[in-house]
């Protein structure tokens, strides 16, 4: 299921107009913070989808019967792009276990490029709820990757996908692949270019939020 947060008027908008605009873009401190606030509020609407269980809460003057989360999800990201939109569905999830992804894109002749995926840490996802924190999904090539690695920790009882910018290319790529995925996206472009790049889109979420690429 693909559920677009900017389908409708609220201040998701607002932060994805911010985190377009090349001279607001000048302020990494504000991009960062914005991924963060976007991040939080797909936190809040994939927090409503989780298991919850009734139990007593004791308070200073009495007890009362409500619903507390029975589990907690494990959050993961894709380095070094994915931190701050990350850390937004963190600062929600701040009880749950954390997974890093470290990829690139190694470019060939030409628009070809791979997938290089070189560093997994994650812990055992059998029966737990899954968040992959990716602030572009361009060509979902990275996403397949991830995801295929991720898949060898065990099955996920539900998997969530939280994006900033999606193309809609990206999206049918992946579900291709795994079908059952939810999709939390807070704005979809429609055009993708030859070499994968989101139009209109941002930019380089990486390097809009850290500078430019470090050389190895």
């Amino acid at each position: 299921m693909v559920h677009h947060l900017a389908k409708e008027n609220s201040l998701v908008k607002v932060w994805m107009n911010e985190l377009r605009n090349p001279e607001v873009q000048k302020d990494r401190m504000r991009f960062r913070r914005n991924m963060e606030r976007v991040g939080e509020v797909i936190a809040y609407e994939i927090s409503k989808t989780m298991p919850f269980e009734n139990q007593k809460v004791d308070t200073p003057f009495g007890e009362k019967q409500s619903s507390l989360m029975s589990s907690q999800p494990v959050l993961t990201t894709i380095l070094r792009a994915g931190v701050p939109l990350f850390q937004g569905v963190l600062n929600y999830f701040d009880k749950a276990d954390c997974s890093f992804i470290a990829a690139y894109r190694k470019h060939g002749k030409g628009d070809d490029f791979t997938i290089e995926q070189g560093y997994v840490t994650c812990p055992e996802l059998e029966g737990k709820v899954l968040i992959l924190a990716d602030p572009m999904l361009a060509t979902g090539a990275s996403l397949i990757t991830a995801l295929d690695e991720l898949r060898t920790y065990g099955k996920p009882s539900a998997i969530h996908i939280a994006v900033a910018i999606a193309c809609t290319a990206g999206i049918e790529n992946v579900k291709k692949k795994y079908p059952e995925l939810n999709f939390w996206i807070a704005d979809i472009d429609e055009e993708l270019t030859a070499k994968g790049y989101i139009v209109p889109g941002l930019g380089d979420a990486g390097d809009l939020a850290y500078g430019s690429k470090m050389q190895f």
